[in-house]
Formats: C-alpha cells, structure tokens, sequence
C-alpha cells in the first residue's frame, strides 16, 4: 500500500475480510441472541425436521454478505448448505431470490435474524456506495469510507464498501497517519508547524503514508510544506477545493470530507479532486428489506 488507500475491487474479484473476521463477528452475534437456547424453535420444531429458506429481496440493491451467510448456518449446523443464487457485489432486483439455506429447521429458524441482521446492513453499504460510485463516473474522484464503523464489525462493512465497487481509506490508526484538527491544535500548543508534525511522524512510523486535514485554504502551503501524501480538504466549498486543486498542481493527493451527499457528490468530483469520503457508507447506510421464507 503506498498512499493508505487500498486498490478498487471490481464486483468480479472482491478480496474477502481478513481471515477469522466472519467468524467472530458471527460467534458474537448468535451468542448475543442466546440462538442455541431459542425456546420456541425447540420446543415445536423436532429436531429431524428439514426444509428450506429463500432469501427474499423485497427492494432492489447490491449483495454484500453471501460468507456470512455460510457462516451463521455452519455455526449452528454442518448439515446445513447454502446455495448462492447472486454474488457478492452483483446487482439484484426486487422479489429476486438470493440464497437458498438447505437443513435442518432448527438451524434454518435460529439462525434466521442473525444471518438477515447482517446480510441487510451489508447489503444497504454496497448498494449506497455503487450509487456514490455511479454519480461520479466519468471523472478521477474515488469514493472512500471512513473508519466511522459499528465497533467490532470493521472488517465486514469495509468489505461491503468494496462488494459496492468503493474503495476503503485506512482501516485503522497505524495503517495511516492522518493530522486531524486536534492534532493542530496540540501541535501549536507546543509551537511546532504541521511540517513538524509530519517529520515527527515520520519518524516514528516511517514508510507509513500521511495525511493533514485542513478546513481553510489559508492552511494549505503549510500543509503542503511538510510533503505529506494526502490533504484532506474538510467542509470546504467546491469553490475552494477548485482552488485547492489548482495550487496544490499535483504535489499531494487532494480529499473532500464533510457532508458529503449523494446529492452533492458529483458536483464535488467536478472539482478535480483525488478522493472524496462519505462516512455515510457505513453509518448512515440503513438497512435493505430482505426476508428469509421458510418452505419444504
């Protein structure tokens, strides 16, 4: 990784969580919902019972989420077997079927909430981060999440902004350094500059990238003169991140943050901007109407 910023992944080759990470995320999930204590499922469905669930779309949207699937059931079952019916990070209409959860029904029904629980918030990501993908097509801007995630569940919403065709910013404080306005703050306290700052980085944690936020273009040559690989422009007009654009002439890459919208987005890109992050991609995502059928 050289600018802290990982490659796009195409909706063919989505490189998956880090390993272990479905895994825990799916433990913690089913012992949350005490699933191997669901008094009525065991009290009415015997336990040699079989069927069949259907993942049913009720709106249309971008799959993100089809492993964790597989790994709810598999927690709870291993005679259980999921057949993909759409992949990760391919578009799906409504009244689409998604996957198919072949088993026992005691696993099919205690695992049923956990399972939808994650598949409809990852599915949500993908879908809002190809609409933010598909409103700036056309121009060089790349769309990035930020770490404005649900604690504990990085790894996975990152992966969806990825089945989206978005791109993930830094996946934590050590991958990338990022000067934020506190850290100004603390930085002029002390009387040191923000070229300062990036050489005290450097220093220790060299090989790792920087980036200075800053709010005010009066800001930018001081940013600039420490030569760190990123600025981020905050809650700037488009006006002056034009601007910021053309004095910058290439010496960093240049990222728009604050409010982003679908709405504004494009207009943002216009600007000729590197990178523009949303932390609505996985906080304001929501969650996609999916529903699990039970049949036989």
């Amino acid at each position: 990784m050289l600018t802290g910023i990982e490659g796009r992944c195409s909706a063919v080759q989505i490189d998956p969580p880090p390993p272990g990470a479905i895994e825990r995320a799916v433990r913690a999930a089913l012992d949350e919902d005490r699933a191997s204590e669901d008094a009525a499922t065991l009290a009415t469905v015997a336990d040699d019972l079989l069927g069949q669930a259907v993942f049913l779309a009720k709106e249309p949207g971008v799959f993100a989420g089809m492993a964790v699937i597989e790994a709810v059931f598999a927690a709870l079952s291993p005679d259980v077997t999921v057949e993909p019916l759409v992949h990760d990070g391919e578009p799906f209409a409504k009244g689409a079927h998604l996957a198919v959860a072949r088993g026992p029904v005691r696993a099919l029904l205690s695992g049923e909430r956990t399972a939808l629980n994650f598949v409809q918030r990852l599915s949500a990501s993908a879908t809002l981060a190809r609409a933010f993908v598909d409103a700036v097509a056309g121009t060089n801007a790349v769309i990035l999440d930020t770490r404005k995630t649900t604690p504990g569940l990085r790894d996975l919403e990152k992966w969806a902004v990825r089945c989206g065709g978005a791109t993930n910013h830094r996946r934590d404080l050590a991958v990338m350094a990022m000067i934020k306005d506190n850290h100004r703050e603390a930085l002029a306290r002390e009387g040191r500059s923000l070229a300062d700052g990036v050489a005290a980085i450097r220093k220790l944690a060299p090989g790792i990238p920087v980036e200075v936020e800053i709010d005010d273009l009066a800001d930018l040559e001081a940013a600039l003169s420490g030569a760190p690989e990123w600025i981020l422009l905050d809650n700037m007009t488009n006006e002056q991140m034009a601007e910021a654009v053309r004095r910058t002439a290439g010496r960093a890459k240049l990222e728009a943050s604050g409010g982003v919208k679908l709405s504004t987005v494009a207009a943002i890109a216009r600007t000729g901007v590197d990178a523009i992050s949303s932390g609505a991609l996985t906080h304001s995502q929501g969650s996609l109407d999916i529903s699990l059928e039970l049949t036989f």
